[in-house]
């Protein structure tokens, strides 16, 4: 079986999780790396909070990963440094409706449902979507239906060569 390591990065709402969800009960391996000891909290030079990668345990992963498609899910301030790990970086977007309906409905996670949190999904829509646009290898509109996203993400990790 052809090895792919796919990040799954965008916005929360956009359906990083339930993607991953569904990609495991096909039998792919997945993390979240919002979960377990895949991140940490540091403080930044400024002061404030960053929620980050652990190195050590991201390189071991993608490094270590030798036999079928690991998807990986997340979006860190430092998951650029891990890119040229990565077969493929998918940036999963929606446009602001959508990921705001999405957060205040979803009932497995509480981020989103209060107005300051709601601002920063906003402002990170405006100022860090772009960045991770930029920098992706591919790009799914994740407003479509789940299945439709998870079909592309498993013909990106089967795909023989280079993607155009």
């Amino acid at each position: 079986m052809k090895t792919a390591k796919i990040l799954i990065t965008g916005m929360s709402g956009t359906g990083k999780s339930t993607a991953l969800q569904i990609l495991g009960s096909r039998g792919h391996r997945v993390v979240d790396t919002d979960y377990g000891h895949w991140s940490h909290w540091v403080t930044l030079p400024d002061g404030s909070p960053d929620w980050v990668w652990r190195e050590e345990a991201m390189t071991d992963l993608l490094v270590g990963h030798t036999d079928g498609a690991l998807f990986v899910a997340g979006c860190k301030s430092n998951q650029g440094g891990f890119y040229p790990l990565f077969d493929h970086v998918v940036l999963l977007s929606a446009p602001a409706e959508v990921l705001l309906a999405r957060v205040g409905e979803r009932t497995n996670n509480p981020y989103g449902k209060r107005p300051e949190e709601r601002d920063a999904i906003m402002e990170n829509l405006r100022v860090v979507e772009p960045l991770l646009r930029a920098t992706a290898t591919m790009e799914i509109d994740a407003s479509a239906p789940i299945e439709h996203v998870v079909r592309q993400l498993e013909e990106l990790a089967t795909a023989r060569g280079p993607l155009a």
